[in-house]
Parts: C-alpha cells; sequence; structure tokens
C-alpha cells in the first residue's frame, strides 16, 4: 500500500498570536515555519495591534501581512480572498480555527484545544518543552514535525522605524547622541503588574541626576494614568529633572515603538509587550515582574529580572486583594543598582 501523497502547499498564512508579547515569543517558533516552507508564498495574519511588528527585520520574512479586520465576518472575508492552501494557528483559541475553517482554507494545523480539534486537519503533537512560553510555541511547531531550535527571539529596526523614532526624539529635542534609558511604567491586565509609579520616577530622578541620562517614557494610551502619577512626583520631588524625561505615552505606533527602544541604552519595565520587544532587539532589560511568573514570561536574552520574595506569588491575579507586597517589596535602589550597572559599561548594541 502506497503513503499518502503530501498535498502540494504553495500558499501559506500564519495566525500570529493576538498580544505583543506573545507575538515576540512566537518569532522563532514563525521563522522556522518560514524555513520549512521556504518555497511558498507566506502571509502573517495578525490584529492591527501586532501587524507591524513583521515589517520590522525578523526570521520570519513574511511575503505579505494580512492586517486581520477586528470584526471576525470580515476577517473570514479576508482570509478567504488570500486563497491560502494551509492555515497554521500559533492561538489557542476556538475562533482563530473557526475563522478557518470559513474562510474555505482546505488544510488547517495547530494544536486540538478549546474544542477545536474537529476543525483542524492536522493536530500538533506538541513536544516536551519548558517552562518559558516561547517553548510553547516551539512545542506547537515541533510537534507538525517541523524542526525548531531553540534560539531566542530577535528583531532589528527597519529603516523606516529608526528614522521615525529619530523625528519623535528630534522633536522633543533629544540629540542624537543622548543616552536614552527606555521607561515602561504600565502594564495590560490590571494594576497588579505594575510596580508604583512614583517609584518609577523616583528611579528616573536618579538616573538622570546620576547618569545624566533621558529617560524615555513609553506606553499605550491605557498607561496614561501612569505616567500622570509619574510627573506629579517628579514636580513635587525633582523638578529639576522634568526636562529629561521625554512622555511618549499613546503618541508612539509600533514601528516607531521599536525604534525608540533600539536607541535605549536600558529599558526598565514591568511584565508587558514592550518588555519583550526591548529584549528582542538585544537591550539589557530590567524587568520587574510580580504577580506573573518570570519563569513563564521573562524577557530573554541580556536581562535582569527584579521579584519580591514573598508567599503569594505568582497569583496572576489582575487587582491585588491584600497590599500588594510582591511589588511594594522592591525598593528603587534595587531598580537603580541594576540599571546602573548596564549604564556603568560600554554599550554594545544599537543604542547610543
Amino acid at each position: 500500500m502506497k503513503a499518502a501523497v503530501e498535498p502540494i502547499v504553495r500558499r501559506v498564512v500564519v495566525r500570529a498570536p493576538n498580544w505583543l508579547g506573545d507575538t515576540v515569543l512566537a518569532l522563532p517558533a514563525m521563522a522556522a515555519l518560514r524555513m520549512h516552507f521556504a518555497s511558498a508564498s507566506l502571509t502573517v495574519a495578525a490584529p492591527a495591534a501586532v501587524a507591524a511588528l513583521f515589517r520590522e527585520d525578523t526570521g520570519v520574512r513574511p511575503d505579505a501581512v494580512l492586517v486581520l479586520p477586528p470584526s471576525p465576518r470580515d476577517a473570514v472575508v479576508a482570509l478567504r480572498e488570500g486563497a491560502f492552501d494551509l492555515g497554521i494557528l500559533l492561538p489557542n483559541s476556538f475562533r482563530s480555527a473557526w475563522a478557518l475553517r470559513r474562510a474555505g482554507i482546505p488544510q488547517r494545523w495547530g494544536i486540538a484545544r478549546s474544542a477545536r480539534g474537529w476543525l483542524l486537519t492536522r493536530r500538533s503533537v506538541r513536544a516536551a518543552s519548558g517552562p518559558h512560553h516561547s517553548d510553547y510555541y516551539r512545542g506547537v511547531v515541533r510537534g507538525l514535525g517541523i524542526p525548531c531550535d531553540d534560539r531566542a527571539p530577535a528583531l532589528v529596526a527597519s529603516t523606516g522605524s529608526l528614522a521615525a523614532a529619530a523625528t519623535l526624539l528630534s522633536r522633543a529635542g533629544v540629540l542624537p547622541d543622548a543616552p536614552l534609558v527606555g521607561v515602561a511604567p504600565g502594564a495590560a491586565y490590571g494594576q497588579a503588574k505594575q510596580w508604583p509609579p512614583e517609584r518609577m520616577a523616583a528611579v528616573m530622578a536618579q538616573l538622570v541626576r546620576g547618569h545624566g541620562v533621558t529617560c524615555v517614557v513609553v506606553g499605550a494610551a491605557h498607561d496614561r494614568p501612569s505616567l500622570r502619577a509619574i510627573e506629579s512626583w517628579l514636580r513635587s520631588h525633582a523638578p529639576e529633572t522634568q526636562s529629561r524625561v521625554l512622555d511618549l505615552v499613546g503618541r508612539t505606533d509600533l514601528g516607531s515603538l521599536v525604534g525608540v527602544a533600539s536607541r535605549c541604552r536600558v529599558f526598565v519595565s514591568n511584565d508587558s509587550g514592550a518588555m519583550h520587544v526591548a529584549a528582542a532587539l538585544g537591550r539589557p532589560v530590567i524587568a520587574i515582574f510580580g504577580p506573573t511568573d518570570e519563569r513563564a514570561t521573562r524577557p530573554l536574552g541580556h536581562s535582569t529580572v527584579l521579584t519580591a520574595d514573598v508567599f503569594c506569588r505568582p497569583c496572576h491575579l489582575r487587582d491585588c486583594p491584600i497590599d500588594h507586597r510582591c511589588m511594594k517589596r522592591i525598593d528603587v535602589e534595587t531598580v537603580v543598582a541594576a540599571v546602573s550597572q548596564h549604564l556603568d559599561r560600554p554599550d554594545k548594541g544599537g543604542g547610543q
């Protein structure tokens, strides 16, 4: 009896994760798919919030990027118009698999979760993997019989993103050779993941005074309350440093965020998507973890993870029901010392 012949695949669509941090962590798995389907046309389908990441220099090198409309019906139409032979799912949701089925994509590969196994034509027999979330995506790909190495996510800012960042910084009066420290004081998924913004402000004040850096505060529009708390603390306690703290919260698209982060000597962040972007760019990251598990989502690469030894973490709660001790027991001096270690040595990467 002859073995079944593998169908010819000319057009592949890879459904990217929905969140920025997850998408960065999935880059090695997606690069493995690119290598495996080298002769096919490969499209990355992603929500608008993360699609622009694939216009940077990554190992994925898609032939096209499909920005998925927010409406499920419109997303199905967009996928159908791609006339894909094969769809590979990295999200594990039922909705993502159902969209491929409704779009008429004949081959649908992914991990059988969320009661969607019947929608898949090939189920990933997920290989044993480590505790980190990047290992999950590698496991999905390996479980499809596709080799995937253990390299960390890697990202290089495109020429356009570097130019956009240079324009933003220049308009704010930041000189091209100014040493920058990136600061991401917000975090999605609730307040519990945020180190107190007043402490972020105190760190920035000490870095401006002690190292002469400019601190660039980045984040989404929903992070503005954290920024207001930072600005209030600086006005009251360190007004002389305010001119060296640049507010870019809600003022960058993903491309310019990548460009700005690539210019930073060090990046200070809560557990967030911006943290993973900076790490993938090769920037040293000081990552502050509270209710989430650093074993699963720590930044990969040259990073320092700061935690407090308390009985209740990781709890993964959006809001702390007690006194937020996992974050409040991390003091300003510890963070300043961690950042200073990087500022006191020559910069080896793309930062200024």
